[in-house]
């Protein structure tokens, strides 16, 4: 049988259903994994996406057109059935299944293993081909508990509070941003976050996820909240003139690469906390094997050297080039400014 899913100019495409998954071109037809940028671009006719990414596209993209499935819902579409399922990675995201004549393909779109409490946790698709995701594909890489990390994000806001020093996390808008606050012991003291992190906040909010009082600049009492708050914005937010409000404050920045040697003064950081909303080596592992996939193509991250690891394990695998970026040690908040 032909390929279920072929790289195009335009993205992953199906061409039984003619349709694309995550295309970074416009297309007619595209269903959307979650709601970072780099896999959900605007252009197209029409998106397709789990019911919560909704609000977030909307965010996003503006007034596009977009219809919601649940989990495991079918969608037929010439022969083809087309589903989604848990990919545990940030609010509303989706690994999608295809199924035409008896073979099946799964496209992980980006994931992780780790339950973080709001996203629906991830869940393995049995398929015969699986296209995963490698960010963190190296040994190296092994996450500790959530819990463990929220403690240490505690300490340090405590201290800073305690000085009269303002906390400064960096942390992506959509997904981060949300498990952080989903955590917080908001009885430290006042949580302001940035327009961007709001929007965000406010569209997995419409998609019905808890989130604890935050403020933005435009909302406080007056400027001394400023002094001894935790402060949540994208790293795009660092050196710029609207942090200056919040002066003296400590900086960190929360991501999987914090766990590298000298990531933190590459950052200009005080500290780094290791949070990442990918699999770590164990889970990417775990989940491949969880498939029970008969072949693996690999995406962004450390393609060559996973791949090259699949195959040592007896399992067919290949590098699948692709526009994906992943986590990335600087996020560009481009689509939403502070206002």
């Amino acid at each position: 049988m032909a390929d279920l899913v072929k790289l195009t100019d335009h993205g992953l495409y199906c061409p039984q259903a003619d349709l694309y998954i995550d295309p970074w071109r416009g297309v007619k037809k595209a269903i959307i994994t979650h709601g970072h940028s780099d896999h959900a671009r605007y252009g197209s006719e029409q998106y397709l996406c789990h019911h919560q990414s909704i609000p977030i596209l909307k965010a996003r993209l503006g007034n596009v057109c977009v219809q919601g499935l649940n989990y495991q819902e079918p969608l037929y579409c010439n022969g083809v059935t087309i589903s989604l399922h848990p990919a545990g990675h940030v609010v509303g995201s989706a690994q999608v299944r295809i199924e035409y004549k008896g073979e099946t393909w799964v496209i992980s779109g980006d994931y992780k293993t780790q339950n973080d409490g709001i996203s629906t946790a991830f869940e393995p698709v049995k398929c015969h081909t699986f296209i995963t995701e490698s960010t963190f594909g190296l040994p190296f890489f092994h996450w500790q508990s959530q819990a463990k990390i929220m403690h240490e994000i505690h300490q340090w806001w405590q201290k800073n509070y305690q000085e009269g020093i303002s906390s400064v996390l960096f942390a992506y808008s959509l997904g981060k941003a949300q498990r952080i606050l989903a955590n917080l012991d908001t009885t430290i003291g006042p949580v302001i976050v940035h327009g961007a992190t709001h929007a965000m906040n406010e569209a997995c909010m419409q998609a019905g996820v808890l989130l604890p009082a935050t403020y933005r600049v435009s909302e406080l009492p007056d400027e001394s909240w400023c002094k001894g708050a935790l402060v949540i914005a994208p790293s795009s937010a660092a050196g710029s003139p609207w942090l200056k409000r919040f002066e003296p404050y400590s900086t960190a920045v929360v991501s999987g690469w914090m766990a590298m040697r000298g990531a933190r003064r590459w950052q200009a950081a005080d500290r780094g906390f290791v949070l990442s909303d990918h699999a770590d080596w164990p889970g990417l592992n775990e989940a491949i094997k969880a498939t029970g996939a008969q072949e693996v193509l690999v995406t962004h991250g450390y393609t060559d050297l996973f791949s090259r690891w699949l195959n040592e394990q007896g399992i067919k695998a290949a590098v699948l080039k692709t526009q994906f970026s992943g986590e990335q040690a600087n996020e560009a908040e481009t689509e939403i400014t502070e206002a």
